[in-house]
This record gives C-alpha cells, sequence and structure tokens, in this order.
C-alpha cells in the first residue's frame, strides 16, 4: 500500500503501457473513476450506472473481485471483446482488498 488510505492499481492503455496509479479507498470511488481522473481514456458514458461498457477492462492479476451483479453481467452480454476476465471499472470499487489489482483496457467497441 502507498499513502496511507490509498493502493496502488495498475491500469494497461490501449497502446500497452502500464500505469501505475494511487487510488484512495475513503472516497467511493471506482476504477473507472480513478483512470478518468489521471486522464486516462476511459469514457465512463453512463456515469458508473453499469448502462454502457465503455468502461470494459481485463483483469490481469490473481486479486480477489466481488461478485458480479446482474446489471454488469447484462451490459457485458452486449458488449464486444468480452473475454473471461472483462469486468466494467465503474463496478468495482476501491477497497483495500483492491491493492495490487492490474487491468487491460479493452478495446474500444465497434461503433
Amino acid at each position: 500500500m502507498t499513502e496511507e488510505g490509498n493502493i496502488t492499481i495498475t491500469v494497461i492503455d490501449r497502446l500497452g503501457e502500464a500505469h501505475e496509479l494511487e487510488a484512495p479507498t475513503d472516497m467511493n470511488m471506482n476504477v473507472m473513476e480513478v483512470c478518468k481522473a489521471y486522464e486516462l481514456p476511459v469514457k465512463g458514458t453512463c456515469g458508473g450506472m453499469a448502462l454502457c461498457s465503455t468502461c470494459h477492462c481485463y483483469v490481469i492479476s490473481d486479486t480477489e473481485l466481488p461478485d458480479m451483479g446482474g446489471d454488469e453481467e447484462d451490459m457485458l452480454d452486449q458488449a464486444f471483446f468480452v473475454e473471461d476476465n472483462s469486468r466494467l471499472g465503474c463496478q468495482l470499487r476501491i477497497t483495500p482488498d483492491l491493492d495490487g489489482l492490474r487491468v487491460q483496457l479493452a478495446p474500444e467497441s465497434e461503433e
């Protein structure tokens, strides 16, 4: 863990570059919001409501994650490039349990 109350997550962008991000655990943020705060190319069009897939990412670490909710499952069923390790960044709340999380941004949808 980094500074008290913060964790470190690594986000690999669509060009393959890894970004080590410090994320606060006391602000009720999610992975999508942290990516946006660091100006990574995550749209989060629906504002974190699991109504779009613009924050789709692949979890590439062995981090224990909360179970996927029905809304997230339904949205991923409609998303492009879904893999077994797909999650929506907006549904992954920043908690101490996510320290060391590594995700890769999924390719943008075929619009």
